[in-house]
């Protein structure tokens, strides 16, 4: 609970910042989905307890990163007539959040 806390105030600070630069892309939410995909990734491959992996994993990171907004944001853009853009952010969200998780881990195993 206490990890969530802390993974919502800085996703909404950190979304806030990057909203003050409007785009049809959904720029905030792409980014901290990404980097909460990285901080997760990051996160598994260095705790050395369950304990930790659930404060900052299951905690911090699931309260940073958000689903229901990009879900939102995705049926937003289909509904607006904007299928390249939905289409990108699908494409890239999956891609590259899953691509960032694996480069948490692997940064995580180096020595």
């Amino acid at each position: 609970m206490v990890g969530a806390g802390f993974g919502a105030a800085a996703r909404y600070a950190l979304d806030r910042r990057m909203s003050r630069h409007p785009s049809l892309f959904p720029r905030g939410t792409f980014t901290i989905n990404l980097l909460g995909s990285f901080l997760l990734g990051f996160i598994v491959g260095i705790a050395p307890t369950a304990g930790l992996i659930a404060l900052l994993g299951t905690g911090f990171c699931g309260g940073f990163t958000t689903f229901s907004t990009f879900s939102y944001e995705l049926v937003r853009l289909v509904e607006e007539n904007k299928l390249r853009s939905a289409l990108s952010y699908l494409a890239a969200s999956l891609a590259v959040g899953f691509l960032a998780g694996g480069a948490g881990i692997f940064l995580a195993g180096l020595p």
